[in-house]
């Protein structure tokens, strides 16, 4: 994946410090590549950039290929001449450390109707309307169905699945009526991508500038509500009325007895395989549009699928699906050429999976948290265990912090035994060779050198928070996802420190 040793930090852009309400891709953005670049970090790992829906999980998206129109920066808009100072000041949607999506989406909703508004009646210079109509017709394959899809969703307010049954059925008569009812409407939407487009190209464009390569994150799964299935509801295993008739999620496992039941809607492989995967070619080189490297969200998944009968309670019945994965990643390399992959690995590996990862080259996940367990020899994570091609994490966006795990969650996840527990504390220790009183800083040392390629921190363990900060608490509705990094939170301290790992251990550009 790399021609030298790397490092850099993860922070998805609605974490970023800035206005109140959500970070953005606005000066916050641009100046937190400053920071990295400052830091002698070259990558920036961000989640998934889809819109999001109920729940606003990056990893649910109403689309596979839509940006996320909450994260246009209005400054940027003020400075296009698309909104005035006074509504971007106008402006107050919640705490500055924390996202208030009910907020966030009702301020940002409104700002861009206004961008909108003022650009439909001549504001804005040439060159933006140049770019507007390059972007509508090179974006169009995909754009088409997102925006007629945005338009009805924003007036029926439930998902595609409870529309009446000639706009759930795409019946060609409806689908024009609604173009034509919903033209502005429609429009307005296509303006917000070609807003978050424009603004993301900026911020890629500085990242490259400075040396900084962007690592996304592609998850396996799209949202039953989305453009997606609406759009292409042959290449999901639906019913007549275009309800899932299996769902995505996980085996029962010593984290949770009862599995994990997704939701997401299982892939009809035959009918992809027969169009010779060209959504999946669409969607990826989607991807790489965005990004300079992509992480695989349940990697897994591309060698079998858990797969639970729609109408369960949980995933105790279900049943492993074969996918042709490897045919899939054939295509792929043949249309796109070398894949920058990282195969998220985690979770119930079996030997196919690690085969299918292996034969392609794709770097696999080593996550520091998982490495003090069970016996030394046998672990994977353990750092005498790490292989170069592969990225280490301290955590992911889905652990406990370091801290918080060093200092409660050693205890208390899976139900374990205290002299167990003890037991995995005490060869941290040893293995650090400290009393643990900066532990974040000693599995920041630790990953940094480590034989693998790259290493990716979240800013949460530089910055040595608990378990107040953690992102996500996997299986859970509340309080997920938003975690904002406050104003001066971060020092040249921290910049300091991180640039000293990195030269020390051979991972500066």
């Amino acid at each position: 994946m790399t021609a030298s040793r790397a490092s850099g930090l993860l922070l998805h852009p609605t974490s970023l410090p800035g206005p109140p309400g959500i970070g953005d891709l606005g000066p916050a953005a641009l100046g937190f590549l400053q920071t990295l670049h400052g830091a002698g970090q070259s990558l920036w790992q961000v989640l998934p950039l889809g819109p999001t829906g109920y729940g606003d999980s990056p990893y649910q998206t109403l689309s596979a290929f839509a940006g996320n129109p909450l994260l246009i920066a209005p400054e940027v808009l003020k400075e296009e001449g698309l909104l005035t100072a006074k509504a971007v000041a106008a402006v107050s949607a919640g705490a500055p450390d924390r996202v208030d999506f009910g907020a966030v989406i009702a301020a940002k909703t409104a700002l861009l109707q206004q961008a909108w508004k003022a650009f439909d009646g001549g504001a804005g210079s040439p060159e933006l309307r140049e770019d507007w109509a390059g972007f509508r017709e090179r974006e169009q394959a995909w754009l088409e169905d997102w925006t007629l899809f945005a338009a009805l969703h924003d007036r029926h307010r439930k998902s595609w699945v409870d529309w009446p049954r000639e706009l759930a059925g795409r019946e060609e008569k409806a689908l024009e009526t609604a173009r034509s009812e919903l033209s502005r409407e429609i429009k307005r939407h296509a303006f917000s991508q070609f807003l978050f487009f424009r603004q993301w190209d900026a911020v890629r464009a500085r990242a490259t500038e400075l040396g900084i390569r962007v690592f996304g994150d592609l998850p396996l799964f799209v949202a039953h509500d989305s453009a997606d299935v609406w759009a292409h509801p042959d290449l999901f295993d639906l019913d007549e009325q275009g309800h899932p008739l299996r769902l995505s999620g996980a085996p029962p496992d010593v984290f949770t007895d009862d599995g994990q039941l997704w939701g997401n809607p299982l892939y009809r492989w035959d009918a992809l395989e027969k169009s010779d995967f060209a959504w999946w070619v669409d969607r990826v080189r989607a991807a790489f549009r965005l990004f300079d490297l992509v992480r695989i969200d349940h990697f897994r998944g591309f060698a079998a699928c858990w797969a639970s009968p729609a109408g369960e309670t949980t995933a105790r019945n279900g049943q492993w699906d074969p996918v042709p994965g490897a045919k899939l990643f054939e295509v792929l390399q043949r249309e796109l050429g070398e894949l920058a992959f990282v195969a998220e690995d985690l979770g119930e590996i079996t030997p196919d999976v690690n085969e299918l990862r292996d034969r392609f080259g794709f770097p696999g996940m080593r996550i520091l948290l998982f490495g003090f367990g069970g016996d030394p020899n046998e672990n994977t994570f353990a750092l005498f265990n790490h292989e170069r091609n592969s990225v280490v994490y301290t955590g992911t966006h889905d652990n406990e912090t370091v801290c918080g795990w060093f200092r409660d969650g050693i205890y208390t996840s899976m139900n374990r035994p205290k002299k167990e527990a003890e037991e995995e504390r005490a060869r941290v220790l040893t293995c650090t060779g400290t009393d643990g009183s900066e532990i974040h800083w000693d599995f920041i040392r630790l990953a940094m050198l480590s034989v693998a390629d790259t290493v990716v921190v979240p800013v949460q363990d530089v910055l040595g928070l608990g378990n107040e900060a953690r992102m996500n608490f996997p299986g859970t509705q509340n309080e997920n996802w938003v975690w904002r990094l406050a104003p001066d939170q971060w020092t040249d301290e921290h910049s300091r420190r991180l640039v000293d790992l990195a030269r020390a251990t051979g991972r500066t550009p």
